[in-house]
């Protein structure tokens, strides 16, 4: 230990000396300092720091021990991936099950749970869905690992159709792992509006094709056994223009439809008066009205109450609810129209008729097309079916509702809420 104390010493003051010429340099900058009229305190002081400077720059630091190179440590084996799937699946709004190869059920997302309740993990697929149809397309699946997808509709609770897809997931990303993700896409209202179109297709061509055949037999019967018979002709022409106004008013309403599908998506920018409106339908339908023996009272406040609309298209609303609150209420002779605003803001036109009433089971599909609660009944009154589908496609573009309440015997109200 002395010898090691010893030697330490000596290179100290072998790298002190060593560096004789930094040494010299302060001894010259004091002395002219001294020279050149500076206290000798000062120069004395002044070499003593200029030294102490040399001798701190040439000793070295304290040495950082260094340590052995760390064995390297030992692989920790691979994480199981199924935490990090399921935390991704259930930011997914779909339903999607994670299956084993042997297709049991090990783990579902949240929207799986929602949609088909909490399932028991480790139960096979059969134990929930029976269709043989899936249970192949799964089958194949995880013995080829090849992606497949089919329809699938389910009953109860409520009826819906998916699209069922089985996919493996990539072993790469679960570390040699096999999962399955089986899934269920919602279709069931794509379904619904191919129903509706081709409903809506037959329904248009049925009630084209019933007075075109009309038409065609009364131009038959001028051309043949009536050609000479002039009060048959007059007959027939009157029926025939009857015929023909109800084509015209189904061709107009829905060309109507079409174009308020096209801009169902932009509101109106423009600001209306309702009252003008209102009184304006009402001046309008009286000769109808009068025809029927029906009154239409209106209840109109002072004040000035406006909504953002446009206003050809709330004629078109309120000509269509108040017309038929005139033919089809006629027994109670009275229609009112009532215009309010609520304290909130809301803004309510309302329709009240006092005739028959509407059975409670129809209420909900007033607004559907071609939709008739009695279909001679609406046909005898000149109806196309299109009217409240029209109402309801203006409405939805107002950003409004309209509201129905019905009691049989007591008549029908319809509001219109902005």
């Amino acid at each position: 230990m002395q010898d090691d104390r010893g030697d330490g010493w000596r290179d100290d003051l072998r790298r002190v000396l060593s560096a004789w010429v930094y040494i010299l340099a302060a001894a010259v900058l004091s002395i002219t300092a001294w020279a050149t009229g500076a206290a000798t305190g000062y120069a004395v002081i002044l070499f003593v720091l200029l030294f102490l400077l040399v001798v701190f720059r040439q000793l070295p630091g304290e040495e950082v021990p260094t340590t052995a190179p760390t064995a390297p440590a030992l692989q920790t084996p691979a994480a199981d991936p199924l935490p990090l799937i399921l935390a991704s699946l259930d930011g997914i709004d779909m339903p999607i099950f994670v299956l084993n190869p042997e297709a049991e059920m090990i783990a579902q997302n949240q929207s799986a749970e929602r949609v088909f309740g909490a399932l028991l993990s480790g139960l096979h697929v059969s134990t929930r869905w029976r269709s043989p149809g899936i249970l192949d397309m799964i089958r194949e699946t995880t013995e080829t690992g090849v992606p497949d997808q089919i329809e699938h509709s389910e009953r109860h609770p409520s009826e819906r159709v998916y699209i069922v897809r089985v996919a493996q997931v990539d072993p790469a990303v679960t570390s040699g792992a096999d999962y399955f993700l089986l899934s269920f896409r919602d279709i069931s209202e794509l379904r619904r509006l191919d129903r509706m179109r081709s409903d809506f297709v037959a329904n248009a061509s049925h009630e084209l094709r019933t007075p075109l055949a009309s038409l065609r037999g009364f131009i038959e019967t001028m051309q043949g056994p009536a050609r000479d018979d002039v009060k048959a002709k007059d007959r027939f022409l009157a029926i025939m223009l009857d015929q023909a106004n109800r084509m015209s008013r189904l061709v107009d309403d829905l060309l109507s439809l079409s174009r308020l599908e096209l801009k169902a998506h932009v509101p109106p920018d423009q600001t209306v008066e309702l009252a003008p409106i209102i009184g304006h339908v009402r001046d309008s339908l009286a000769p109808l009205a009068a025809e029927l023996g029906v009154e239409i009272r209106l209840d109109l406040p002072d004040e000035k109450i406006e909504v953002m609309g446009e206003r050809d298209e709330l004629v078109e609303v309120f000509e269509n609810l108040i017309e038929n609150a005139c033919k089809y209420g006629q027994d109670g002779k009275v229609v009112e129209v009532t215009l309010r605003q609520d304290v909130g803001g809301a803004t309510e036109v309302s329709v009240r008729d006092h005739g028959p009433g509407i059975p409670a089971e129809h209420v909900p599909r007033l607004t559907e097309r071609f939709y008739r609660v009695n279909v001679e009944d609406s046909r005898s009154k000149k109806g196309t079916g299109l009217g409240l589908a029209i109402v309801k496609h203006i409405l939805t573009r107002h950003r409004a509702r309209l509201i129905v309440k019905s009691e049989i015997g007591k008549g029908s109200v319809f509001t219109v809420r902005f």
